[in-house]
């Protein structure tokens, strides 16, 4: 069992202050796998005191671009020797299965630190524009302390995605991972250590929500950075409204894949099962309505069908897994919970239901519904879990309109024969990302949801500008 006793604060591994603990479970076994700290709001007045001190007094904020993008490269060559023992810990804490973690869970949060180290190397502080008047000085500061608050599902991917920019920015950063994967955040700071990263830069602080709300609402802290779920994220943002603090929110989707009539279905299930089933269901931008015309509506049901079936369920840790267990009991609950209320809302199970694969470990029968409308509550909820349904259209315009037909606005994807009319689509969708027989997400262009999934964005030089303020300055003579 991994065994941590301290927090990461001020660049040394610190007592808590309270005795309470986190035991972090295997979603596979059902056992204890791990235990850190359960912090406190006393942790969290000494990661934020730590943090400003590395701000307001530190060298780090101080540094040029190119100065702090030297640090980040030298994380990411630690980093890159980790990876592996990355992904294994991941697929541990939190059941993804370990080809995605080898995929996605450990790669994908290496790159964006790689992009920002290059992208800092030339990024420039102060920009010198004409004015009407004499020349003017664009210069661009970091927002502050910021505190970055992240989920399970892709716990280093997401914690990264507000790291790595905000240290090329210069920003002092107190790190919330979530209860049930504390154990790659500890990692993390590891590494960071070893990187030279100046104490105080990188403060984890393992917590529930009462501390986590604590932590979004201290005076201390400059910018919220969050990913999860919509209802804590418009928590967070009446927080922040009302204290006038920055903020991005990256929250739920409830993404739409359009089949298009000349879609080879034969070789597109194997992206789109990748596309709708990654990580267990348990991912934001998970495809899970699947939209086909009425003239190929079973064809579609039974190709998605066999795709999903193909998909074996199992131990996390075997490369032969494509979905594993959910990460805790009460995922496992809320998601049979959407497959009853389809049952009673009159849609067919095709494959899954309500039988659970295994006695033991939190699985859930990966699920295929027929006969969905889009304002049923399985078309319109996000679930988390793996569980599709497919819902007819009437013609092109019609499964645009679906598409767009939702709270959220976050990821989709066309699969057609005709990838340029693939990109007419993809323009009339109003999603933050969207893929034409693919689904991806690269570290070098912004990442983010319209509507109700999220404000803001991430990755790519758009991400670094969320951590950055912008000062003017005029001058005469």
């Amino acid at each position: 069992m991994r065994q941590h006793d301290t927090l990461f604060i001020g660049g040394e591994w610190v007592t808590p202050a309270g005795t309470g603990t986190i035991d972090v479970i295997s979603p596979h076994t059902e056992e204890v796998v791990g235990r850190v700290p359960d912090g406190t709001t006393a942790d969290v007045d000494r990661a934020v005191a730590a943090a400003r001190v590395a701000f307001d007094l530190g060298p780090w904020p101080r540094l040029t671009f190119a100065e702090r993008a030297e640090a980040i490269a030298r994380l990411a060559e630690i980093y890159t020797e980790r990876q592996a023992e990355l992904a294994e810990l991941i697929t541990e804490e939190m059941g993804s299965p370990i080809t995605f973690s080898n995929l996605a869970q450990a790669p994908q949060p290496l790159g964006m630190l790689q992009f920002y180290a290059e992208y800092g190397k030339t990024f420039a502080q102060e920009e010198q524009r004409p004015g009407l008047f004499g020349p003017t000085t664009v210069r661009r500061e970091p927002v502050g302390v910021v505190a970055a608050v992240v989920p399970w599902n892709v716990p280093q991917f997401v914690t990264m995605t507000k790291v790595a920019p905000a240290l090329l920015a210069g920003c002092a950063i107190v790190l919330k991972p979530a209860p049930e994967t504390p154990l790659d955040a500890y990692l993390l700071a590891e590494m960071a250590q070893e990187a030279g990263i100046p104490r105080g830069v990188l403060n984890v602080v393992p917590a529930g929500r009462e501390v986590s709300e604590y932590l979004v609402a201290h005076p201390g802290v400059d910018k919220v950075a969050f990913t999860g779920s919509t209802a804590a994220g418009r928590r967070i943002a009446a927080i922040c409204g009302e204290q006038l603090k920055r903020v991005s929110l990256e929250l739920g989707g409830k993404s739409a894949a359009i089949i298009l009539d000349d879609a080879d279905l034969a070789s597109n299930m194997g992206m789109l099962a990748i596309a709708s089933l990654m990580n267990n269901g348990q991912a934001c931008v998970a495809q899970t309505r699947i939209l086909a015309s009425r003239n190929r509506y079973d064809e579609v049901v039974d190709a998605v069908a066999a795709m999903v079936t193909s998909q074996p369920v199992g131990d996390p840790a075997d490369p032969a897994t494509g979905i594993g267990p959910l990460v805790a009991k009460r995922q496992q609950d809320r998601v049979e919970g959407y497959i009853r209320i389809g049952i009673d809302e009159g849609a067919k199970v095709v494959v899954g239901g309500l039988d659970r694969p295994y006695e033991r470990g939190w699985y859930v029968a990966p699920t295929v519904f027929a006969g969905v409308t889009n304002n049923m509550r399985i078309a319109r909820e996000e679930i988390f879990g793996p569980v599709l349904t497919v819902i007819p259209y009437e013609d092109e315009a019609d499964a645009i309109h679906i598409a767009n037909d939702s709270d959220y606005g976050l990821a989709g994807t066309v699969w057609t024969a005709d990838a340029d009319h693939g990109m007419d689509v993809a323009r009339q969708v109003r999603t933050g990302t969207y893929g034409v027989n693919c689904f991806m997400l690269e570290a070098n262009v912004p990442f983010g949801g319209y509507k109700a999934s999220g404000i803001g964005r991430e990755l790519g030089p758009e991400g670094l500008n969320g951590y950055l303020e912008y000062k003017t300055i005029s001058r005469l003579g």
